[in-house]
């Protein structure tokens, strides 16, 4: 008699997705790009410009803020946000926000105007852009593939700009 076969069990893509790009040190929730959007809307493109929601955990918004300022201001409208929040995420009613300031996303939420992808091209290096080739080489579909580079991209350019200000925090970074 012959062995049953089970079926592979099916996992979502973004499963797949995520534990790929932790892999790279690349952190990315799909799960919580609803929120981020929830988030834009309820507060806005100034607050959402020095803030941003982090994560859900036990009916607990988690946000991180640029500096202090920007805490004690949230702290006088959070009733207001938690009830727009709730009326746009109704799947799990929020019950409180808490914020703490985030000093490495600081300096790169504080910038107006995200970097273009002339400056992205600038701030990697050239092992980086390697990297990131090499990570996506292997998946076949072009569009996730594209998807993958610019998430990537994004990442590095990110964390080149909290290292050099870091590393000139008075802004003299030549970059």
């Amino acid at each position: 008699m012959r062995k049953r076969v089970q079926p592979a069990k099916l996992q979502k893509i973004g499963d797949i997705l995520q534990k790929a790009l932790k892999r790279h040190h690349i952190p990315l929730r799909l799960e919580d790009q609803r929120l981020q959007k929830i988030w834009l809307e309820v507060v806005g493109p100034k607050i959402s410009a020095y803030t941003r929601p982090d994560a859900i955990k036990r009916d607990i918004l988690f946000v991180k803020v640029a500096n202090s300022v920007w805490m004690q201001q949230l702290h006088f409208l959070k009733q207001d946000i938690l009830e727009k929040i709730n009326r746009e995420y109704k799947n799990n009613p929020i019950k409180n926000i808490f914020f703490s300031i985030d000093e490495m996303a600081a300096s790169v939420m504080k910038k107006d105007n995200p970097p273009s992808p002339d400056r992205e091209s600038s701030v990697l290096k050239s092992r980086d852009k390697k990297i990131i080739e090499k990570s996506v080489a292997s998946v076949t579909d072009e569009e996730l593939r594209d998807i993958l580079r610019r998430v990537m991209t994004k990442e590095m350019t990110r964390r080149r700009l909290i290292e050099s200000e870091v590393r000139h925090p008075s802004g003299s970074a030549s970059r």
